[in-house]
């Protein structure tokens, strides 16, 4: 099956690859992610990999399954197995040393979020999804593989216990939107949504900023 053509090209074979190139960094940042959950949860090599593989790929195969742009291009394109295969495996090997590097590891979920949350949002847009849509479809594009990830680790999903997680990459999606509907090169709202995503996720980390939590209990009592 041919792919479809999306509604919107690119400006440039400049914004394509840089496109491209931020999509395979944020693939391999959060096949870390996975990797990482997969060895402090005591899987074998191949859980390890199979868990970095799906939150790699998962948040933008269901993202291209909805926009219609099937077969997923993380199904047709190698290069998003290869770089999955390759953060695992570097995880499962060398945890001790990456583990110490706590910090760092959120900066780069941070970024990889970010990254996913604004390719996601403007490849809807290129296929004509309407741009509200469309930053929903960013969103989901940046926090799919972890929340799968979480459901097979067994782990309440990260995204919907109060982290300013799933909002982050909303908010990035968002300003992709908005720049679209401004009628806005796109690099400039890619780059402005990247920078408020991680902007968003570095104050959850270290500022402790958090979405509003329901203040009843179960049976209803505050």
């Amino acid at each position: 099956m041919i792919a479809a053509q999306p509604a919107v090209l690119l400006d440039s074979p400049v914004l394509h690859t840089l496109t491209d190139v931020l999509d395979w960094v944020g693939t391999l940042v959060f096949a870390f992610s996975g990797a990482l959950v997969g060895v402090q949860k005591r899987f074998d090599l191949f859980g390890v990999l199979f868990l970095g593989l799906v939150v790699a790929v998962v948040g933008g195969m269901a993202r291209d399954v909805l926009i219609g742009a099937v077969p997923p291009v993380a199904i047709t394109n190698i290069h998003y197995f290869l770089i999955s295969i390759a953060g695992g495996l570097i995880i499962f090997w060398w945890y001790p040393r990456v583990a110490t590097l706590q910090r760092p590891i959120l900066l780069f979920d941070a970024v990889g979020l970010s990254l996913f949350a604004v390719t996601g949002a403007q490849k809807a847009i290129e296929y004509g999804i309407n741009p509200v849509m469309a930053a929903v479809l960013g969103m989901i594009t940046g926090i799919g593989g972890g929340m799968t990830r979480d459901v097979l680790a067994g782990d309440v999903p990260f995204v919907l216990r109060g982290d300013l997680y799933a909002l982050a990459a909303l908010a990035a999606g968002a300003t992709v939107s908005i720049g679209r509907a401004l009628g806005l090169a796109p690099l400039a709202p890619m780059l402005l949504g990247g920078v408020i995503c991680v902007f968003l996720r570095l104050m959850a980390i270290y500022r402790g900023w958090r979405a509003p939590v329901a203040p009843w209990g179960g049976n209803g009592s505050a």
